[in-house]
Formats: C-alpha cells, structure tokens, sequence
C-alpha cells in the first residue's frame, strides 16, 4: 500500500456514510467514491451505450444540435432566457426544432444524447433544471405506431443489458429494488381507458392530463391488471400536447403517447404536424410569433415527409430502474432550483484585499482597489485635482482642496468593516495635518449611518445614484436603431488603438468646443485612463467616431458604470440612445449612470427647522438654473431607479457659504 495523493478536511466516511441525502450532495465528489455511486453510474453509462447501439441497428445517425434558441419551443415560462450579444436567446427545452429540420433536410432517422434545460421551479424528487436527454426523430412510412415500436425496442434492449449487469448487487445494497417486469408485447393503452380505469378505482380526474398521484395510481392498476411495470398510454388529448402535435383523426386527440415505468412517465413522443399552413395555424393558437421560429418554419415551407418523435430522460429513466427515490443521485453533480446558490461576490483583486495584513507602505493601486471596493464617485478619484489619503490598511481617500475645505467624494475604498475604523482616522488625519474642514459628499448609505448617526454631522441628500439593470436590456431595436443603421453607422465594441484614440480625440475636441453655459460634472473627460478596467464601444461612419460610450468596472456588487456617453456633433439622431443600448446588453447585473440630481432635497440626521427649509429652496433654484435634471429624465429611458446618496458635514463648522463653495466644485 503507498499514498497517491492525502485528502483532508472529509465531510464523512464512506465506510459509514450519512444517511440523509442533503449531507451526501453536499460533498458529492466523496460521496461518488462510494461503491454504489460507481457501481450505479457504470449502469447509467451502460444505458446511454445500449440506447445509441440499439438505435444504430435501426438505421439511426447521432446528430449534435445547438442549445441555444431563438425562441422557446413549449412555454416561454419554463426556458431559461440569455442574453446573446445584445439579442434575446433561450437555452433548449429539448432539441425538437432541430430533429423536425433535420428531418426536413432527408437525413431520415436521427437521435442525440444531449443536455436539456427547463427553467420550472420545480423542487420535488423528480425534476431538474438540467438534465440528459435521449432524443430520437424519424420518418413515418404509415403509421406513427412504427415510432412506437422503435421506441419499445430500444427500451427493451436497455431493460435485458441493466439488469444482466453484475453491478446492480452493488447498487443494490444502498438503494433495494426488485428487477423490472416488462411484457414481450407491450401494453398500448388509449388515454381514455386509463382515465376510465382510474374513475372505476374511484378517483375523480379530468380528461385532460395526469397529475403525478394520478400516473402513480394508474401504474400500479396496470400492474395489477398486465402483471409489468412497463407500459405505453396513447391518444394523449390535443390540451396536453405542444403546437407541433399532429392530430388524430379525432381532433380532440393527438397522435402521441408517454411511456412509463413502475407508474411514472419516462418518455413523450408522438406524430409532428409537417404540413407548414396547419404548422402556421397551430403557432397562432398557441400564442406562438412566426417571427422568433423563421428558421424552423422555412424547413417546413421546402416540404417535410410525415415523421414524429421522442424524448427521455436519462436520468429519470436511471432512477426508476434502480428505484433511487431522488432524481439528484442519478446525475453526476445535480441541477435543481435551490442549485448555483447567491455567494458574496470575490474581489476582483485578491492582492488589494484591505482585511489582509500588509507589511509596511506596501499599498495597492487605486484602480484595482475602484474595482474591489467602489462605486461610481470614486472612479473620479483618477482625475488629476483628487489627493488621495491611504489608511495603513491600504484603505483610500480621495479628497480635493478647495478653500478651507477638503471636499471628499465617495464612500472609503475598503471593505465595509473598516469604515468605524477608517472614516475617523480620515478626519482626525484633516484637522491635524490639512488644517481644513472636510465636507463628505455622495456617499452610500452605510458612510451615512457612520457620519450622521455614530459622528453627529448634518447630513442631506439631494443626489441619487442612477442604477438600472442590465439583463433588462437587449439590445437596440426599433426605430431608431432602424434609423442609425441606415444611416451606415456601425456600432461596435473596441479596445482602442492609437489610430482611433486620434480620432476620438479629434470628435472629443468638437464636443467641448460645442458645449455653452455652465457645466455641472464631476469628473474630466478622460476616457483613456485605466483602460484595463474599461470597456469601450463605438458609433463609427467611416473614419469619423459618432460616439463613444465607456463602461467602467466597479466593486462586483455595484457591477458597471456607464462612465461617459458622448454624443458627438453631426451624429445621426438616436445614435447615442443606440450606442448606450448596445453597451449595456452586453453586460449583466448592476449598472450605474453615476449621480444625478434627485427631484427635491432631503433632510437627513442633525438638519431640521429654519435651515433644512432655506437649504430646499436654494437647492431648487440651483437645479432651474442649472438644469441639473436634465440628464436624469434622458437616463429615465434607460430604466434608471435613483438610489439615494448622502451629503455629510460637520455640524458647527460649515457655513451657508460653504455649501455654495459645493456647487462651485461641479462647475467648470
């Protein structure tokens, strides 16, 4: 005996194994090294093997087909939807769309082996999100019982190779099961019977579907009636089936069956429709759009040959055969509802982490620590008027003198645990070395509770961080997308080179050179700056740039900053509004538009009376004047909700002429 490799830290020991199955998925990878996880996933690898050589021997073609969709092929409730370079795309239902043109496309007889998705929030013994299916399409000569029949042999054949498998003793000892009982000739029940059976049992069901008790039930009828836990239930009625189901020649029903066994189903299969004029009535019942499908629709449009088909689920079917009880043991590292938990995100930066120990002035850059820690102020911090203050932690501040004042913009650059700590060693490090009072601007609202709350200063807000969420974009349509494209503007994203940083500068010069009246910003026109952390996309006719939007990374709970949107003279109408769609499909979560003005300022701790009123009044007049809100109502478009931020200054030390020196410091 030697060691290959130590394990450490095991959750349990396989020679005693937990018994509750949470405990098990938990650690899985251990939990896959007990004999029966071997054992049962060998006998899973032997049904996938057996359905591909049995389908093989009846003339079938592995075919693979892409998983992601323009559109969803059952309910649109029940896909998982992705954002697809700024378009709408779904991950596949089932490879159905496909198999049909395959079909179309004379390939005859075609299965797959592949991963299906359903966004069903289903969290019983039985459903995943993601699971393997076995998939098969074929034309039909007569009768779409020759589907069946095809079926029925592959199943078969799975059946006679699993339980010939030594492996299943094993499997045996943690999950008892008997062997499968299954018929030369496999009962094909009309639907309609096994309602009737069921209503003669003296259950109360529709006509319409089985529920799972139902299915159940019905399975154990069977049994007692044909002595096999294997069985076919045909003539499904048309409210059961997809748009694609072609219909008996009773309209109610439909050509197609499920396939159960030991009472619950592991297989929907059926006729297709393959006249394109019935296909396209069919989609309108179902409140399907032709626009989504048209790739699918022009297969049938070229004429399709009567065909139908089939799905399992191979999980499913593992799990019933060995009778595991929980669909979760039956696949490798499961999906389900409850899977890929919400974790605090990591820092992008591990080395500009501020909890970790550092030795000396050994201080991380400001960039990595804006895309650790911070939100859209604090990307102001690059410009070259901000002074930054590091705490020994590593923690910034990024202040600008102006006056008798240090005015601060943003929240600390540290982790939120430190701003009890670092927050008062900034303003005991103002007084006795700067000398100058420190008003703290913009800032979230846990820097508020810190300075209003624990410090007594007057707070305010008049300002709201402008947040929208990404996943709700995607991507420009309409008229004016229309409208720029014609125009002969390309948008794109870039890493810019200098050929088109000259160009950009050149269209940035006429931007400023355009712009009249005050000026209300916080930051410079500075787009080449930390260009790591940046994004860039463009609106270009020929050599000269259109547009210019750029996105900059932030902290990962505040996601993306749309740092400038520049709409440059002579661009076409829409081209920005376009542009900015373009930006913010390709990203996901969080994005911010920075700061902008709120409707009305608020009262916060230690302000009240007399002077909370005189503090409205002027900050009414400075946003007309100013027309501050006017970039508020074009991000409106956008789907901005304001966030609130703070203002925060001592109570005794700052003067009304103090506050007008604030505005003064967003003035050009």
């Amino acid at each position: 005996m030697y060691l290959v490799s130590p394990a450490h830290d095991l959750a349990f020991s396989n020679y005693k194994a937990p018994s509750t199955m949470h405990r098990r998925l938990e650690a899985r990878v251990l939990d896959l090294r007990h004999p029966a996880n071997q054992a049962l996933f060998r006998v899973r690898h032997t049904i996938t093997r057996t359905f591909r050589e049995s389908l093989e021997k009846q003339n079938f073609m592995e075919m693979h087909t892409p998983k992601l969709q323009p559109a969803a092929t059952e309910s649109g409730a029940s896909v998982f939807k992705v954002n697809y370079f700024g378009r709408r795309a779904f991950l596949a239902q089932s490879p159905q769309l496909a198999k049909q043109m395959a079909i179309s496309a004379d390939f005859g007889r075609v299965y797959e082996v592949g991963p299906v998705f359903r966004a069903e929030n289903s969290n019983t013994h039985r459903h995943l999100t993601e699971y393997t299916g076995l998939d098969l399409e074929m034309t039909i000569q007569d009768n779409y019982h020759e589907l069946i029949k095809v079926i029925d042999r592959v199943l078969k054949d799975i059946f006679t190779a699993a339980q010939a498998m030594p492996e299943l003793d094993v499997v045996r000892e943690r999950w008892p099961s008997s062997p499968i009982e299954w018929l030369e000739e496999t009962p094909i029940i009309p639907f309609a019977e096994g309602i009737q059976m069921l209503r003669d049992d003296g259950r109360d069901v529709e006509e319409e579907d089985l529920s799972t008790r139902d299915e159940i039930r019905l399975g154990e009828l069977v049994k007692e009636k044909y002595k096999t836990d294997y069985y076919i239930l045909d003539k499904f009625p048309k409210s059961a089936r997809p748009f694609y189901t072609h219909k008996a020649e009773d309209p109610k029903w439909t050509n197609s069956f499920d396939i159960f066994v030991r009472g619950q189903e592991i297989c929907t299969g059926g006729q297709r429709i393959n006249d394109a004029a019935e296909l396209r009535a069919s989609m309108g019942d179902a409140g399907i759009s032709e626009d989504d499908m048209a790739e699918y629709l022009t297969a049938f449009d070229l004429g399709v040959p009567p065909h139908g088909g089939a799905g399992l689920g191979l999980d499913r079917l593992v799990t019933l055969l060995l009778n595991l009880g929980d669909i979760r043991y039956a696949t490798l590292f499961h999906r389900d509802p409850k899977s890929l938990p919400a974790r605090p995100p990591g820092l992008p930066h591990p080395n500009a982490d501020t909890t970790k120990p550092r030795p000396g002035h050994d201080f991380p850059a400001l960039e990595d620590l804006i895309a650790n820690y911070g939100d859209a102020s604090n990307t102001s911090w690059l410009d070259d008027r901000f002074q930054i203050w590091r705490h020994h932690t590593g923690a910034a501040v990024g202040y600008v003198k102006q006056g008798r004042l240090a005015m601060v913009i943003g929240d600390p650059l540290c982790d939120m645990r430190q701003y009890a700590e670092v927050i008062p060693a900034f303003i005991d490090f103002t007084a006795r070395e700067l000398k100058l009072t420190p008003i703290w601007m913009l800032v979230s609202e846990e820097v508020h509770e810190v300075l209003g709350h624990e410090l007594g200063w007057r707070t305010l807000s008049c300002t709201e961080e402008q947040r929208t969420d990404a996943d709700q974009h995607t991507g420009p349509h309409g008229q004016l997308a229309r409208r720029v494209e014609r125009e002969g503007v390309k948008i794109r994203e870039l890493r810019p080179e200098s050929a088109f940083i000259n160009r950009a500068n050149t269209a940035i010069e006429a931007w400023r050179s355009k712009r009249k009246g005050k000026q209300v910003h916080l930051t410079e026109i500075r787009p080449w700056v930390d260009m790591s952390h940046r994004r860039y996309f463009a609106a270009e006719k020929g050599d000269q740039v259109h547009g210019l939007v750029v996105l900059a990374q932030l902290a990962p709970r505040h996601g993306w900053q749309v740092k400038w949107a520049l709409d440059f003279p002579g661009a076409p109408n829409g081209t920005i509004d376009v542009l900015i769609e373009t930006a913010l499909a390709s990203i996901t979560g969080s994005v911010t538009f920075g700061v902008g003005a709120a409707d009305k300022l608020t009262p916060g701790e230690q302000l009240h009376g007399t002077r909370a009123k005189f503090l409205a009044k002027t900050y009414e007049a400075i946003v007309k004047s100013l027309g501050l809100n006017r970039k508020t109502e074009f991000r409106r478009k956008f789907g901005v909700l304001g966030e609130q931020v703070y203002i925060c200054y001592p109570k005794h030390d700052v003067t009304l002429k103090d506050l007008r020196d604030v505005v003064k410091f967003f003035e050009d």
